[in-house]
Protein backbone atom coordinates (compact mmCIF):
# COMPACT_ATOMS: atom_id res chain seq x y z
CA UNK A 1 0.00 0.00 0.00
CA UNK A 2 1.52 3.30 -0.90
CA UNK A 3 2.28 5.35 1.55
CA UNK A 4 0.13 9.04 2.17
CA UNK A 5 1.00 11.34 5.02
CA UNK A 6 -0.04 15.07 5.71
CA UNK A 7 1.22 17.63 7.61
CA UNK A 8 -1.97 19.96 7.41
CA UNK A 9 -5.57 20.14 7.93
CA UNK A 10 -7.72 22.58 6.03
CA UNK A 11 -11.33 22.72 4.81
CA UNK A 12 -12.13 22.36 0.72
CA UNK A 13 -14.27 25.40 0.94
CA UNK A 14 -11.06 27.09 1.80
CA UNK A 15 -9.94 25.73 -1.58
CA UNK A 16 -12.49 26.92 -3.15
CA UNK A 17 -11.82 30.45 -2.43
CA UNK A 18 -8.03 30.32 -3.24
CA UNK A 19 -9.28 28.57 -6.62
CA UNK A 20 -11.48 31.15 -7.68
CA UNK A 21 -9.25 34.02 -6.58
CA UNK A 22 -6.48 32.07 -8.81
CA UNK A 23 -9.16 31.80 -11.74
CA UNK A 24 -10.34 35.69 -11.09
CA UNK A 25 -6.60 36.48 -11.92
CA UNK A 26 -6.66 34.89 -14.94
CA UNK A 27 -10.06 35.35 -16.86
CA UNK A 28 -11.37 38.80 -16.36
CA UNK A 29 -14.45 37.40 -17.34
CA UNK A 30 -15.01 35.30 -14.22
CA UNK A 31 -17.49 36.86 -11.76
CA UNK A 32 -18.77 36.26 -8.34
CA UNK A 33 -22.05 36.24 -6.74
CA UNK A 34 -23.08 35.05 -2.87
CA UNK A 35 -26.56 34.48 -1.47
CA UNK A 36 -25.49 36.38 2.18
CA UNK A 37 -22.72 33.70 2.90
CA UNK A 38 -19.26 35.27 2.09
CA UNK A 39 -17.63 34.30 4.94
CA UNK A 40 -18.73 30.62 4.87
CA UNK A 41 -17.75 30.35 1.19
CA UNK A 42 -14.13 31.94 1.63
CA UNK A 43 -15.03 34.61 -1.01
CA UNK A 44 -13.41 37.50 0.61
CA UNK A 45 -10.03 37.10 -1.11
CA UNK A 46 -11.73 37.66 -4.07
CA UNK A 47 -14.30 40.29 -3.31
CA UNK A 48 -10.90 42.48 -1.54
CA UNK A 49 -9.22 41.84 -5.40
CA UNK A 50 -11.97 42.29 -7.57
CA UNK A 51 -14.49 44.17 -5.89
CA UNK A 52 -16.39 45.44 -8.89
CA UNK A 53 -16.71 42.01 -10.09
CA UNK A 54 -18.74 39.92 -7.16
CA UNK A 55 -22.32 40.79 -6.57
CA UNK A 56 -24.11 40.23 -3.04
CA UNK A 57 -27.41 38.91 -4.05
CA UNK A 58 -28.57 38.59 -0.42
CA UNK A 59 -30.93 35.26 1.09
CA UNK A 60 -32.64 34.87 -2.26
CA UNK A 61 -30.58 31.91 -4.29
CA UNK A 62 -33.71 31.67 -6.79
CA UNK A 63 -32.51 34.81 -8.22
CA UNK A 64 -29.10 34.47 -7.99
CA UNK A 65 -29.40 31.71 -10.22
CA UNK A 66 -31.10 33.69 -12.36
CA UNK A 67 -29.10 36.57 -12.26
CA UNK A 68 -26.34 34.06 -13.09
CA UNK A 69 -27.51 32.34 -15.99
CA UNK A 70 -28.62 36.16 -17.84
CA UNK A 71 -24.77 37.00 -17.38
CA UNK A 72 -23.56 34.15 -19.54
CA UNK A 73 -25.38 35.65 -22.55
CA UNK A 74 -22.56 38.97 -21.89
CA UNK A 75 -19.60 35.82 -21.85
CA UNK A 76 -19.41 36.32 -18.17
CA UNK A 77 -18.32 33.41 -16.33
CA UNK A 78 -20.06 33.54 -13.02
CA UNK A 79 -19.78 31.24 -10.09
CA UNK A 80 -22.63 30.82 -7.54
CA UNK A 81 -21.94 30.17 -3.94
CA UNK A 82 -23.86 29.05 -1.30
CA UNK A 83 -24.28 26.21 0.81
CA UNK A 84 -25.24 22.55 -0.69
CA UNK A 85 -28.92 22.41 0.44
CA UNK A 86 -29.63 25.78 -1.11
CA UNK A 87 -27.48 25.34 -4.21
CA UNK A 88 -29.26 22.19 -5.00
CA UNK A 89 -32.96 21.61 -3.38
CA UNK A 90 -33.91 25.14 -3.17
CA UNK A 91 -33.54 26.28 -6.41
CA UNK A 92 -33.66 23.10 -8.90
CA UNK A 93 -35.90 24.60 -11.27
CA UNK A 94 -34.02 27.79 -11.99
CA UNK A 95 -30.89 25.37 -12.57
CA UNK A 96 -33.07 23.12 -14.73
CA UNK A 97 -34.60 25.67 -16.54
CA UNK A 98 -32.46 28.32 -16.72
CA UNK A 99 -28.99 27.33 -16.51
CA UNK A 100 -28.91 23.24 -18.19
CA UNK A 101 -31.68 23.44 -20.53
CA UNK A 102 -30.01 25.97 -22.36
CA UNK A 103 -26.68 24.82 -21.39
CA UNK A 104 -25.32 27.87 -19.35
CA UNK A 105 -22.07 28.31 -18.47
CA UNK A 106 -22.43 28.79 -14.79
CA UNK A 107 -20.32 27.24 -12.26
CA UNK A 108 -23.03 25.87 -9.47
CA UNK A 109 -20.45 25.96 -6.29
CA UNK A 110 -21.47 24.17 -3.11
CA UNK A 111 -20.16 24.49 0.54
CA UNK A 112 -21.16 22.42 3.19
CA UNK A 113 -22.26 19.32 1.47
CA UNK A 114 -23.10 15.87 3.01
CA UNK A 115 -23.14 15.05 6.91
CA UNK A 116 -19.72 16.88 7.86
CA UNK A 117 -22.14 20.10 7.89
CA UNK A 118 -22.49 18.84 11.39
CA UNK A 119 -24.41 21.00 14.20
CA UNK A 120 -27.05 22.03 11.75
CA UNK A 121 -28.57 19.20 11.19
CA UNK A 122 -30.59 17.57 8.21
CA UNK A 123 -32.68 20.49 7.65
CA UNK A 124 -29.12 21.62 5.94
CA UNK A 125 -27.23 18.62 5.48
CA UNK A 126 -27.78 17.64 1.88
CA UNK A 127 -27.46 13.80 0.83
CA UNK A 128 -29.19 13.78 -2.60
CA UNK A 129 -27.98 16.63 -4.53
CA UNK A 130 -25.09 14.57 -6.67
CA UNK A 131 -28.14 12.77 -7.63
CA UNK A 132 -30.20 15.78 -8.31
CA UNK A 133 -27.06 17.20 -10.54
CA UNK A 134 -25.92 14.29 -12.42
CA UNK A 135 -29.27 13.32 -13.80
CA UNK A 136 -29.47 17.07 -15.34
CA UNK A 137 -28.46 16.76 -19.16
CA UNK A 138 -25.19 18.20 -19.51
CA UNK A 139 -24.38 18.97 -16.33
CA UNK A 140 -20.71 18.50 -15.06
CA UNK A 141 -20.28 16.79 -11.15
CA UNK A 142 -17.19 17.38 -9.07
CA UNK A 143 -16.70 16.37 -5.91
CA UNK A 144 -13.11 16.98 -5.05
CA UNK A 145 -11.39 15.08 -1.94
CA UNK A 146 -9.23 17.53 0.00
CA UNK A 147 -8.05 21.51 -0.13
CA UNK A 148 -5.55 21.31 -3.00
CA UNK A 149 -7.72 19.17 -4.99
CA UNK A 150 -10.30 21.60 -4.75
CA UNK A 151 -8.58 24.68 -5.35
CA UNK A 152 -7.53 22.50 -8.74
CA UNK A 153 -10.77 22.11 -9.40
CA UNK A 154 -12.14 25.70 -9.11
CA UNK A 155 -9.31 26.85 -11.30
CA UNK A 156 -10.26 24.00 -14.15
CA UNK A 157 -13.73 24.62 -14.35
CA UNK A 158 -13.61 28.48 -15.18
CA UNK A 159 -11.77 27.23 -18.11
CA UNK A 160 -14.35 24.80 -18.98
CA UNK A 161 -17.66 25.92 -21.14
CA UNK A 162 -20.87 24.62 -19.66
CA UNK A 163 -22.62 24.46 -16.51
CA UNK A 164 -20.78 22.43 -13.64
CA UNK A 165 -21.88 21.48 -9.95
CA UNK A 166 -18.52 21.69 -7.36
CA UNK A 167 -19.14 20.23 -4.10
CA UNK A 168 -17.24 20.63 -1.05
CA UNK A 169 -17.00 20.99 2.46
CA UNK A 170 -16.87 22.84 6.37
CA UNK A 171 -14.96 20.25 8.22
CA UNK A 172 -11.42 20.49 7.92
CA UNK A 173 -9.44 17.25 6.25
CA UNK A 174 -6.15 16.15 5.67
CA UNK A 175 -4.21 17.96 2.53
CA UNK A 176 -2.70 14.77 0.80
CA UNK A 177 -2.63 15.52 -2.66
CA UNK A 178 -0.24 17.66 -4.58
CA UNK A 179 -0.39 21.54 -4.44
CA UNK A 180 0.81 21.82 -8.03
CA UNK A 181 -1.61 19.47 -9.44
CA UNK A 182 -3.07 19.89 -12.79
CA UNK A 183 -7.31 19.06 -12.41
CA UNK A 184 -8.34 17.04 -15.54
CA UNK A 185 -12.00 16.86 -15.73
CA UNK A 186 -13.21 13.45 -16.26
CA UNK A 187 -10.08 12.18 -15.37
CA UNK A 188 -9.99 9.12 -12.38
CA UNK A 189 -6.80 9.61 -9.90
CA UNK A 190 -5.03 6.81 -9.39
CA UNK A 191 -4.09 6.91 -5.34
CA UNK A 192 -2.90 3.25 -4.90
CA UNK A 193 -2.60 0.05 -7.35
CA UNK A 194 -3.54 -3.39 -6.56
CA UNK A 195 -5.11 -6.53 -7.30
CA UNK A 196 -8.26 -7.69 -4.69
CA UNK A 197 -10.40 -5.65 -4.92
CA UNK A 198 -11.51 -2.17 -6.01
CA UNK A 199 -12.51 0.81 -4.13
CA UNK A 200 -13.79 3.85 -5.58
CA UNK A 201 -14.09 6.88 -3.19
CA UNK A 202 -14.88 10.87 -3.66
CA UNK A 203 -14.39 13.98 -1.90
CA UNK A 204 -14.04 13.40 2.34
CA UNK A 205 -14.08 10.00 1.80
CA UNK A 206 -11.00 9.17 -0.60
CA UNK A 207 -8.93 9.71 2.87
CA UNK A 208 -10.76 6.99 4.27
CA UNK A 209 -10.46 5.27 1.69
CA UNK A 210 -6.51 5.41 1.74
CA UNK A 211 -6.57 4.52 5.69
CA UNK A 212 -8.64 1.42 5.06
CA UNK A 213 -6.01 0.48 2.51
CA UNK A 214 -3.53 0.65 4.96
CA UNK A 215 -5.42 -1.60 7.23
CA UNK A 216 -6.53 -4.22 4.81
CA UNK A 217 -2.75 -4.15 3.76
CA UNK A 218 -2.22 -5.49 6.91
CA UNK A 219 -4.49 -8.18 6.40
CA UNK A 220 -3.27 -8.97 3.35
CA UNK A 221 -5.97 -7.72 1.08
CA UNK A 222 -3.88 -5.61 -1.51
CA UNK A 223 -6.79 -2.85 -2.16
CA UNK A 224 -6.70 -0.49 -5.37
CA UNK A 225 -8.17 2.72 -4.64
CA UNK A 226 -8.72 5.17 -6.88
CA UNK A 227 -10.25 9.02 -6.34
CA UNK A 228 -13.09 9.35 -8.23
CA UNK A 229 -13.24 13.31 -8.52
CA UNK A 230 -15.71 13.45 -11.20
CA UNK A 231 -18.84 11.95 -11.16
CA UNK A 232 -20.11 13.26 -14.43
CA UNK A 233 -18.70 12.36 -16.59
CA UNK A 234 -17.58 9.13 -15.20
CA UNK A 235 -13.94 7.92 -16.24
CA UNK A 236 -15.73 4.60 -17.49
CA UNK A 237 -11.86 3.27 -19.03
CA UNK A 238 -10.53 3.55 -15.53
CA UNK A 239 -13.54 2.06 -13.52
CA UNK A 240 -13.71 -0.99 -16.03
CA UNK A 241 -9.84 -1.47 -16.54
CA UNK A 242 -9.46 -1.71 -12.50
CA UNK A 243 -12.76 -3.87 -11.97
CA UNK A 244 -11.24 -6.39 -14.87
CA UNK A 245 -8.16 -6.85 -12.68
CA UNK A 246 -9.86 -7.08 -9.41
CA UNK A 247 -13.27 -8.32 -9.59
CA UNK A 248 -15.29 -6.53 -6.87
CA UNK A 249 -16.10 -3.25 -6.10
CA UNK A 250 -16.52 -1.13 -3.14
CA UNK A 251 -18.03 2.42 -3.69
CA UNK A 252 -17.37 5.07 -0.74
CA UNK A 253 -19.00 8.28 -1.03
CA UNK A 254 -20.51 10.68 2.09
CA UNK A 255 -24.23 11.07 -0.28
CA UNK A 256 -27.12 9.08 -0.12
CA UNK A 257 -26.53 5.54 -1.51
CA UNK A 258 -29.41 6.00 -3.81
CA UNK A 259 -28.47 8.04 -6.59
CA UNK A 260 -24.48 9.21 -6.62
CA UNK A 261 -21.41 7.67 -6.96
CA UNK A 262 -22.19 4.27 -6.08
CA UNK A 263 -25.23 4.13 -8.72
CA UNK A 264 -23.35 5.19 -11.35
CA UNK A 265 -20.24 2.68 -11.31
CA UNK A 266 -23.12 -0.25 -10.61
CA UNK A 267 -25.05 1.19 -14.15
CA UNK A 268 -21.86 1.16 -15.89
CA UNK A 269 -20.85 -2.48 -13.99
CA UNK A 270 -24.47 -3.63 -15.24
CA UNK A 271 -24.36 -2.66 -19.08
CA UNK A 272 -20.25 -3.69 -19.26
CA UNK A 273 -19.24 -6.39 -16.66
CA UNK A 274 -21.52 -7.68 -13.86
CA UNK A 275 -19.44 -7.59 -10.98
CA UNK A 276 -19.81 -8.11 -7.14
CA UNK A 277 -20.33 -4.86 -5.71
CA UNK A 278 -20.81 -3.18 -1.83
CA UNK A 279 -21.81 0.56 -1.15
CA UNK A 280 -20.79 2.91 1.95
CA UNK A 281 -22.82 5.84 1.66
CA UNK A 282 -25.75 6.83 3.64
CA UNK A 283 -28.61 4.27 3.80
CA UNK A 284 -31.69 6.28 2.52
CA UNK A 285 -32.53 8.49 5.33
CA UNK A 286 -31.53 12.28 6.65
CA UNK A 287 -28.91 13.23 8.61
CA UNK A 288 -29.02 14.53 12.12
CA UNK A 289 -27.40 17.32 14.46
CA UNK A 290 -24.04 15.91 15.72
CA UNK A 291 -20.42 17.02 15.77
CA UNK A 292 -19.05 15.99 11.81
CA UNK A 293 -16.45 12.73 13.05
CA UNK A 294 -19.28 11.45 15.13
CA UNK A 295 -22.01 11.44 12.56
CA UNK A 296 -19.60 9.94 9.93
CA UNK A 297 -18.88 7.02 11.81
CA UNK A 298 -22.77 6.60 13.11
CA UNK A 299 -23.79 6.83 9.29
CA UNK A 300 -20.87 4.24 8.21
CA UNK A 301 -19.04 6.32 6.46
CA UNK A 302 -15.43 6.04 7.72
CA UNK A 303 -12.19 3.59 7.41
CA UNK A 304 -13.22 0.76 9.62
CA UNK A 305 -17.02 0.31 7.35
CA UNK A 306 -14.92 0.82 4.12
CA UNK A 307 -12.90 -2.44 5.47
CA UNK A 308 -15.71 -3.96 6.74
CA UNK A 309 -17.40 -3.70 2.91
CA UNK A 310 -14.40 -5.09 1.66
CA UNK A 311 -14.01 -8.21 3.21
CA UNK A 312 -17.86 -8.87 2.41
CA UNK A 313 -17.41 -8.32 -0.94
CA UNK A 314 -14.39 -10.43 -1.67
CA UNK A 315 -16.16 -13.14 0.29
CA UNK A 316 -19.14 -12.93 -2.42
CA UNK A 317 -16.46 -12.80 -4.91
CA UNK A 318 -14.82 -16.22 -4.07
CA UNK A 319 -18.45 -17.86 -3.31
CA UNK A 320 -19.65 -16.04 -6.99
Amino acid sequence: MKKYTFTEKKDTRSGFGAGLLEAGKKNPEVVALCADLVGSLKMEAFIKEFPERFFQIGIAEANMMGIAAGMTIGGKVPFTGTFANFSTGRVYDQIRQSIAYSDKNVKICASHAGLTLGEDGATHQILEDIGMMKMLPGMTVINPCDYNQTKAATMAIAEHHGPVYLRFGRPVVPIFTDPDQKFEIGKAWMVNEGADVSIFATGHLVWEAIQAGEQLAELGIDAEIINIHTIKPLDAEAVLKSVAKTGCVVTAEEHNRLGGLGDSIAQLLAQNNPTPQEFVAVNDSFGESGKPAELMTKYGLDAEHIVKAVQKVIARKKNA
